[in-house]
């Protein structure tokens, strides 16, 4: 017997109820956790929900539509809350979820046309409708499919849903009350926070490191560190070896009591071992202002000292950026430029015993660190493995670490689990198993990284050694997130991190991320590389992550996947260095996450990546039309950074790359791409024209909506300028 209408309207409004504890639900989450697409979620379902009030026509239909959204919700809420990362959620569940809110909106299209007086409705033909309760429907069959979910009908048990829907309002409180100010504050970095304010940054959000706990034995480094602090224009470079202390002395003196109070909120401390050449570098030092990116922040950074108050700017590890050859003399014109800035105090930390040229460094130059004497060796020691072992054997552990802080500072976490006997012992060992190899010529630091990594508490987690290994590789680091969902092959990651951080071989940052020093990580490079099994899904990862921003770039993502690629540009960059060489195993997922990179990096205002026009040379290698077709595309979309070669020869290669397989989106950014070039060239306006008309007719019949509204900018914007040209024209042959 078929349902009456009187019966349908009861199960609606049952359906609103159970749909306005929801809204309250979705609502408190996308406020608390800000994670990708809820905001979007939240609105377009409080949006249906009042629309869905006073719907007309096809009600049936509607309470379809809506039963499977509520189970949808649902679905989300619970992932949201049972997420061990803060709601953080996995790139491959944010792509269903990004495509769910996609739905929503066709959902929210169709309801708004059921009413008596739709505007909405004068919009469609009812062969369009159709094909709009279509894509609903398909679009939510994929949801429940993906979340594995069973549609048991229509208003199978109303209670049961108003009870799930409550219950999920109260975990989802239960989930922020929970939420302590740490996590929080973990879920974004520095770079987090100036990427998810693209477009307003206007502040600084620059987070100083701790000042170090333990620190004996730099006090005359320090008291002239301060003398040449207080006169005018200082310029001050901290050098040494590796492993000598140094960024811990500019952690120590960006925290002096003097210095907080002459600078205040206006220290900046920058670790310059992420960035590869000036522009990173301009780029990360203007992160750390709040400046808006851009292609070339280097005069913008630039400005923002000279406009501002005095000062004090720490570029720590400036070596890692200043050594390549063909980085250093624009890294020593960069320098020079901002010495420019008289009331800037410049302190740079870098490896060895050379400063950069181009500076008027403040005499007298402060001498390289040395080794720490030995009453300060001894108290740190101490202060890190307690006062009850023998002095003399004290004495003998600190003569393995030529008094080297870093030395000091491993050897020492030893010496607190194991006792200076072991210690000694495995020294010992460590020593005769080198000799025996033929070789000796291993520093008293490697040789104590290498004791740690034989410690027991590293051998009693196995996998420890290995993300270790990754890490050196990393310069951001990697955070709890990362560690969850890029599903490494290390059994029990967070026990290897917690291993890794006891024998001090590891650290967490400001940002909470897992990090190693620049010692520790060519150590590791050197003596144990992570092997390729470890690198692939961190690059999937990565990869997947990339490819949810560039589905989904333009709509209400949210600024969290934006924050989560922003916190790992270093990273990324390491891995597409390691992975875009000739015949690696991984090169066709590679070229595309370069890709998608260079889509992110254009879209956030930071130019394109400098590896886009060295990929062509790699396409032979992976024998890939869909590939190739990809690569002209934004070859194409990029012709305002470098000239592009043989255009003519690359467009027509793509049209007969895409004879050979199917991919509308691809085919329609193309089309628009092209469009573009070719409205910046003399006399290119009637091609940009034609390849325009190409993607608004594809777009339409593939009905790609995000296309469409894309292709339909392009073409107004073609209109204005030839109506503008139209009047150039005009003036220039009545008046010239």
């Amino acid at each position: 017997m078929p349902t009456q209408p009187r019966d349908t309207q009861v199960q609606l409004n049952m359906l609103i109820m159970c749909f306005t504890i929801t809204v309250e639900t979705l609502k408190i989450l996308a406020n608390s956790l800000q994670a990708a697409f809820l905001v979007a979620i939240a609105n377009t379902t409080q949006s249906l929900l009042k629309t869905v009030e006073i719907v007309k026509k096809n009600k049936r239909t509607c309470v379809e539509l809506m039963e499977q959204t509520h189970e949808l919700l649902n679905a989300i809420i619970i992932l949201h809350v049972k997420s061990e990362t803060d709601g953080v959620l996995p790139p491959s569940v944010l792509n269903h979820i990004g495509k769910f809110a996609e739905t929503l909106q066709k959902i929210h299209a169709f309801v708004e046309a059921q009413q008596s007086s739709s505007k909405f409705k004068q919009f469609f033909h009812q062969g369009e409708m159709n094909t709009l309760l279509k894509d609903c429907r398909k679009g939510l069959t994929q949801g429940l499919d993906f979340f594995q979910l069973k549609n048991t009908g229509i208003m199978t048990d109303v209670s049961k849903m108003q009870t799930e829907a409550k219950q999920r309002h109260q975990e989802v409180l239960a989930m922020i009350d929970g939420l302590s100010d740490s996590a929080s504050s973990g879920r974004a970095s520095l770079m987090s926070k100036v990427y998810s304010q693209l477009q307003n940054s206007s502040q600084s959000f620059s987070i100083l490191p701790s000042e170090p706990k333990i620190f004996h034995g730099r006090e005359s480094e320090m008291s002239e560190i301060l003398r040449l602090l207080s006169g005018e224009t200082p310029r001050i470079a901290i050098l040494g070896t590796g492993g000598m202390g140094k960024t811990s002395l500019a952690r120590a003196v960006v925290h002096h009591a003097e210095i907080s109070v002459k600078y205040a909120q206006h220290r900046y401390f920058i670790a310059c071992d992420s960035a590869a050449n000036k522009i990173e570098l301009a780029a990360l030092i203007g992160a750390h202002l709040g400046l808006k990116p851009g292609k070339d922040l280097t005069q913008a950074v630039f400005q923002y000292f000279t406009t501002g108050p005095p000062s004090l700017l720490i570029l720590d590890n400036l070596e890692t950026v200043w050594e390549p050859m063909e980085c250093r003399s624009d890294i020593e014109e960069f320098l020079s430029l901002l010495t420019d800035v008289q009331h800037l105090a410049l302190v740079i930390t870098m490896r060895g015993a050379e400063r950069p040229s181009k500076v008027h460094w403040t005499r007298p130059f402060l001498l390289p660190l040395q080794p720490l004497e030995q009453p300060a060796a001894r108290q740190t020691l101490i202060d890190i493995a307690e006062d009850h072992h023998a002095p003399e054997d004290v004495d003998r552990v600190l003569s393995l670490t030529d008094n080297m802080p870093l030395a000091i500072n491993l050897i020492a976490h030893l010496v607190d689990v194991e006792g200076c006997s072991s210690v000694l012992s495995r020294w010992e060992a460590e020593r005769t198993s080198v000799i025996s190899k033929g070789y000796d010529k291993r520093s008293n630091l490697d040789v104590s990284i290498s004791l740690s990594l034989s410690s027991p508490r590293i051998k009693a987690v196995p996998h420890a050694q290995d993300l270790l290994s990754l890490l050196s590789m990393l310069p951001n680091g990697l955070s709890d997130v990362e560690l969850s969902h890029s599903k490494l092959p290390i059994d029990n990651v967070i026990g290897c991190k917690t291993a890794l951080i006891r024998t001090a071989l590891a650290y967490m940052d400001k940002q909470k991320r897992l990090k190693i020093l620049v010692p520790i990580g060519e150590y590791m490079q050197k003596s144990h590389p992570p092997a390729s099994h470890l690198i692939q899904p961190l690059m999937k990862y990565f990869s997947e992550l990339l490819a949810v921003f560039h589905e989904f770039c333009g709509t209400q993502m949210g600024s969290p996947t934006i924050s989560q690629i922003s916190s790992n540009l270093a990273n990324i960059q390491s891995l597409l260095w390691n992975g875009l060489q000739p015949n690696h195993p991984d090169l066709k997922m590679t070229i595309f996450c370069a890709l998608h990179f260079n889509r992110f990096s254009q879209n956030t205002g930071q130019g394109i990546i400098p590896s886009l026009a060295q990929l062509h040379n790699l396409l032979p290698n992976c024998n890939d039309l869909q590939l190739e077709a990809n690569l002209i595309t934004d070859l194409f979309s990029s012709f305002v950074y470098f000239s592009i070669p043989n255009p003519e020869v690359l467009l027509a290669k793509a049209l007969q790359y895409f004879e050979h397989f199917e991919d509308s989106d691809l085919k329609c950014r193309f089309y628009y791409n092209v469009a573009y070039y070719y409205l910046a060239q003399t006399d290119g306006y009637s091609t940009a024209m034609h390849f325009s008309d190409m993607a608004i007719s594809l777009a339409t019949s593939s009905g790609n909506t995000k296309r469409h509204s894309q292709a339909l900018r392009q073409r107004a914007w073609i209109e204005w300028m030839l109506g503008f040209l139209q009047i150039y024209t005009w003036k220039h042959m009545h008046f010239v």
